[in-house]
């Protein structure tokens, strides 16, 4: 296990650091851990993180291993790049907290997991896809927000005028899934946009919150 006194990717502003310093000078073996600090998928536009204390000796191989102040800070391998750069800071709103301020942003296939590269390689460009968004964000996600949904259009073909949706929360898995895009999300946006041929339903639903999608029903 190597550890590096300067660490480059992941910095601690004062506040931060004495946050930390006196959560682990309660614990009893504090000086033979470490905060671990590591990427645990996205939320929304950016990543979900997962901050912790560990034993160092419990580092995973390939691990980055700084101090910080007299804080040891473990990052797990694959999180190293996507935490490059980042600050954490102590925010006194809302009660005060650690903040992970993040320079990195998900590139478009953590954000889209399970659609295929060829459709998000057709991107959002254009006055069409521009449109379509408005659409989604106005008049479809505030009405299937009660169920815990939401529509993103994650790729709009504006030759052949094409949609590309994905849905998330409670509409990803959901039995009712494809009733909600025929009825409502595809309705909505055919009526704001009669020029679209189609709009098809991208989402990967068999890691959706309910287990009841299936391509038969």
């Amino acid at each position: 296990m190597t550890t590096v006194e300067t660490f480059d990717i992941l910095k601690l502003t004062d506040e931060a650091r004495n946050v930390v310093l006196d959560a682990l000078s309660a614990e009893g073996d504090g000086d033979t851990m470490g905060l671990y600090v590591e990427v645990t998928g996205t939320r929304g536009a950016g990543y979900a993180y997962d901050l912790y204390f560990s034993e160092l000796s419990e580092a995973p191989e390939g691990s980055a291993i700084g101090v910080d102040g007299g804080v040891s800070i473990v990052i797990p391998q694959k999180s190293i790049e996507r935490l490059r750069g980042s600050r954490l800071e102590f925010a006194t709103e809302g009660g005060g907290g650690l903040v992970l301020v993040n320079p990195n942003i998900p590139t478009s296939e953590e954000l889209n997991p399970g659609v295929p590269a060829d459709i998000l390689s057709i991107g959002l460009e254009g006055p069409t896809a521009t449109f379509a968004i408005s659409v989604l964000e106005q008049h479809v996600n505030p009405s299937i927000a009660s169920h815990g949904g939401r529509a993103d259009l994650v790729a709009l073909d504006e030759d052949k005028k094409i949609a590309y949706i994905k849905m998330s929360g409670g509409c990803q898995g959901c039995s009712m899934s494809r009733l909600t895009l025929t009825q409502g999300i595809e309705a909505t946006l055919r009526d704001a946009i009669p020029e679209l041929t189609e709009v098809i339903d991208v989402t990967d639903h068999a890691s959706g919150v309910n287990p009841f999608y299936s391509e038969e029903s």
